[in-house]
């Protein structure tokens, strides 16, 4: 079976931005920063972003390039066609594994953006006026609150769902890329919109002069050095730049398995990681904390950043807007901005799991789209029925946090002594627009595997025993956290299963040969 390509550079390049940019740049960012020494925080931020985001980046685009030339599209198939042995082909399940159980989880929080969307326009969010009862708004809609109801939820997640779907099985130029040629300007424009608009609001209340714009800009990037003796902050810091780049989690490996040898991955990955900076620093950084500034003042805005990314993002922004001239359209397109942002993560997430089908079992995409279709569906129900028992902490935890620095590590390993640096370098500037400095390759040799042990190691000294016997929070419903952690054994499982049934098939298709 012929494998898609990529209709254009600028198609991959929006693509791979697309599956970067996602609801952590406008929520979880600005939340993370404000909480761990606002403008200070950014010097860890960008010591990541050198020392493990750019070089991840390029290994990832290299690696997943490489394994293209094979047929390969996924982790294990690519890993495979670097080395022959095995067992390398078993390291590269969390590249298949991590992306879909994100997705499981995924979809459902990006359906409250829809839904959100539908509920400002409509006029009815704006029936709230404090802060508790946006509160119960929110825990009503998912289910949690005093006059819950799930059915409006599971409408909304199913639409998101099919939505979804529907890209993935028109293809990689007919869905993905057309989603991101078009989803990636309008997400900039409307993100621009709300900057302008958040950037322009002056002092709403004459009575207090301190809650301005400028006091706003200063309050989010004043520097706190002193967070920066905090190790915390320097995991926080890794940990955002993982999630927002989405290295270490297999989707970009199966973005670049598309590419041919003429095409560049050095410049183009360069590009992919300055839209996703722009979005997340520049716009990320001028709309959720300067707002809840100007409105509510310095000491209850960091409270409200303490609450967590959905309450900033689903109970205090409605309010912001509730304060504005049009504020329902305002809120409309904040919630339109969040829900882009997530499709175009989120379809990216399916893929691998995707070409992992078409690639290695030679199954049509039609099929393939109902297989995973009926799978993901099956596996989204548990979240959203027990989503107040902790179900989606556990899943977002271990794929989300663990499965990503694991797998990065993984990644950066097989390149070095599985591929080898020389080669890898060299396949780096295959096509190449640009050369990339030589320092990246001491980087990429020396420095970024050894932040990643330590990162490993250290987080893993400190949270891992606690989070497996759940020490950390003495009332949790341990029969649903169980019960999220044997979906991930369970789907682990048929991953290896399934990696080995597809090596041993390819296999005999060579002796055949």
């Amino acid at each position: 079976m012929q494998r898609e390509k990529w209709g254009s550079k600028i198609g991959i390049i929006l693509a791979v931005a697309g599956s970067a940019v996602g609801l952590g740049n406008f929520l979880r960012f600005p939340t993370k920063a404000v909480l761990n020494g606002g403008g200070a925080f950014m010097i860890p931020y960008f010591i990541a972003f050198i020392l493990l985001g750019i070089p991840l980046m390029w290994v990832e685009w290299t690696l997943g390039r490489y394994g293209g030339r094979f047929g390969h599209g996924t982790a294990p198939g690519v890993f495979n066609s670097i080395k022959k042995n095995k067992v390398i082909k078993y390291f590269g399940v969390l590249g298949l594994l991590t992306p879909f159980l994100i997705l499981i989880y995924y979809m459902y929080i990006e359906s409250w953006t829809l839904a959100y969307a539908f509920y400002s326009f409509k006029g009815e969010l704006f029936e709230s006026t404090t802060q508790e009862s946006m509160r119960t708004f929110l825990n009503n809609y998912q289910g949690i609150g005093p006059e819950a109801g799930i059915s409006t939820a599971l409408i909304f997640f199913t639409i998101t769902f099919f939505t979804n779907f529907f890209f993935i099985y028109r293809g990689l130029q007919g869905g993905i890329e057309k989603l991101s040629r078009i989803g990636m300007p309008i997400l900039l424009i409307i993100a621009v919109i709300l900057a302008i608009r958040v950037l322009t609001l002056g002092t709403p209340n004459p009575e207090v002069p301190e809650q301005s714009v400028t006091n706003a800009l200063g309050f989010f990037w004043n520097p706190d050095f002193g967070s920066l003796l905090n190790a915390k902050v320097w995991f926080e810091a890794a940990g955002q730049i993982f999630f927002t780049l989405s290295v270490g989690m297999g989707m970009i490996i199966t973005y670049a398995s598309y590419l041919s040898d003429k095409d560049d991955i050095a410049a183009s990955g360069l590009a992919s990681c300055s839209i996703n900076e722009f979005c997340e620093v520049i716009l990320g950084g001028s709309i959720i904390v300067p707002a809840a500034f100007i409105f509510y003042g310095a000491v209850e805005s960091l409270s409200i950043a303490q609450t967590g990314t959905f309450n900033v993002g689903f109970v205090t922004m409605p309010l912001i807007f509730e304060k504005m001239p049009a504020g329902f359209l305002f809120a409309g397109l904040w919630f339109i901005l969040l829900f882009i942002a997530g499709i175009t993560s989120s379809v990216s997430m399916i893929q691998p799991m995707m070409s992992f089908l078409e690639d290695e079992f030679n199954i049509s995409r039609k099929k393939a789209t109902v297989i995973l279709g009926i799978i993901s569906f099956s596996a989204c129900l548990p979240t959203i029925l027990f989503l107040q028992y902790g179900f989606l902490d556990e899943l977002d935890f271990w794929s989300g946090t663990f499965f990503v620095i694991l797998f990065a590590t993984v990644e950066i390993f097989i390149f070095l002594f599985a591929l080898g640096i020389k080669k890898g370098w060299e396949e780096m500037h295959i096509g190449a627009l640009i050369k990339i400095p030589k320092i990246f390759k001491f980087i990429i040799t020396y420095i970024t595997p050894v932040y990643l042990i330590l990162l490993l190691g250290f987080w893993a000294y400190q949270e891992l025993i606690p989070e497996i016997m759940m020490y950390n929070d003495p009332d949790i419903n341990k029969p649903y956290i169980w019960g999220a952690r044997f979906m991930i054994l369970l789907f682990f499982a048929v991953s290896l299963l399934l990696i080995y049934i597809a090596l041993k098939n390819n296999k005999a298709k060579e002796v055949e040969k």
